[in-house]
């Protein structure tokens, strides 16, 4: 409890007079480190000014050079960027829909009538969106060229939190290790694309190759999991026509097992 003296408040014995002694000795103690403390600090920072401001002055040159890059390179290096690939993007859509593939997925890749192809969009502005973007056109340019290692090269640098595209990376690395034979790989990619998002589209497809892989590797009740899921949650999607079919053969499949 604190205590304090009254004006003309005077000691009833001697021990009152010593523990007034004690404590005004105590706080005059305390001010007395605290003054000490203090003009340490004020000698350190004195003696030391000249390195406390170039700290400061790195510091502030570090973010002012950050936001003037993000500003003045960046912004207009990923313009720039994106501007160039018009071309590439052009020939892997016509491709998609044309009878001459491969000619339109290499020109994609590298390059025509004197425009970046992915690869050179890769190579020129690595760390844009652009150079991100590109990742994955080259690398389902790959898998449609049958270059599968390319294709998983390219697309596992490729990231984003794209509610379709991101999945569907995943999934193109699935489909170019069902066609190595890898088929554990395959169905990892598969399980990784079903469940990176949640949508009518991207998810009952993987869940429907993850199925079907689990399938040839004798992994009944997991197909029966992938299967079932899609039954549930996914019934208008297309993969649901066939899935009460595959449900009855991972069913009598897992009482082989």
């Amino acid at each position: 409890m604190a205590t304090y003296n009254k004006r003309g408040y005077k000691p009833k014995n001697k021990e009152e007079k010593e523990h007034n002694i004690e404590t005004g000795s105590t706080t005059a103690e305390v001010f007395n480190t605290l003054d000490t403390t203090a003009t340490k600090t004020e000698a350190f920072v004195e003696k030391n000014q000249r390195y406390i401001l170039m700290a400061i002055g790195v510091i502030a040159a570090v973010v002012l050079g950050y936001l003037g890059y993000k500003e003045f390179v960046a912004k207009p290096k990923q313009t720039t960027a994106m501007n160039d690939m018009f071309q590439a993007q052009k020939y892997f859509n016509e491709a998609i829909t044309s009878t001459k593939k491969d000619s339109l997925y290499n020109l994609a890749l590298n390059g025509g009538e004197g425009k970046y192809g992915m690869l050179d969009i890769i190579s020129e502005y690595k760390g844009t969106q652009a150079a991100n973007l590109a990742n994955y056109y080259a690398g389902t340019a790959y898998l449609k060229l049958k270059d599968y290692k390319n294709a998983i090269q390219y697309l596992s640098n490729f990231s984003s939190d794209d509610e379709v595209l991101a999945p569907l990376a995943k999934g193109n690395i699935g489909d170019a290790f069902v066609q190595l034979n890898q088929l554990d790989d395959a169905l990892d990619y598969y399980d990784q694309a079903a469940n990176m998002r949640d949508n009518e589209y991207t998810t009952p497809m993987y869940l429907y190759k993850a199925g079907t892989i689990a399938l040839d590797l004798g992994k009944a009740d997991k197909a029966l999991s992938y299967f079932e899921t899609i039954k549930e949650k996914y019934p208008d999607a297309s993969e649901t026509a066939m899935v009460d079919v595959l449900i009855g053969k991972a069913k009598v499949l897992a009482n082989k097992y």
